[in-house]
């Protein structure tokens, strides 16, 4: 049997693969149970335009597990990534399912300014 772990990185596979061939900014996003982590990468896959997660400073002091804390990670990444001068990214969600705090954040991107 094929343990969460290894499935979630096959769904993560198969949709990193499209957006490597389209040659696009992603915005990829990584969640454990206490934090959650935004990342804007290059077309390439070389370079990190922009970060975010609930370890920042500003974000760190009330909980950081939850999805309000989630949704402030999006703006922050949203707000980091226009300074960068990325506006449209393609969200890759890494293979975790777009509900709970991966759609906040999605939620809080998009109404900062990120089109996907």
């Amino acid at each position: 049997m094929i343990d969460k772990v290894e499935s979630r990185q096959r769904r993560a596979r198969k949709s990193r693969v499209r957006m490597r061939t389209a040659r696009v900014t992603r915005l990829t996003v990584h969640r454990t149970p206490r934090h959650i982590y935004a990342q804007i990468i290059a077309p390439e896959g070389n370079s990190v335009l922009a970060s975010a997660s609930t370890l920042d400073k500003d974000l760190r002091s009330g909980a950081t597990g939850n999805i309000e804390a989630a949704a402030k990670v999006g703006a922050l990444i949203a707000e980091r990534a226009k300074a960068a001068g990325v506006t449209e990214v393609a969200f890759d969600r890494a293979g975790f399912k777009y509900h709970g705090r991966v759609k906040a954040l999605a939620d809080a991107a998009r109404e900062g300014g990120l089109e996907f």
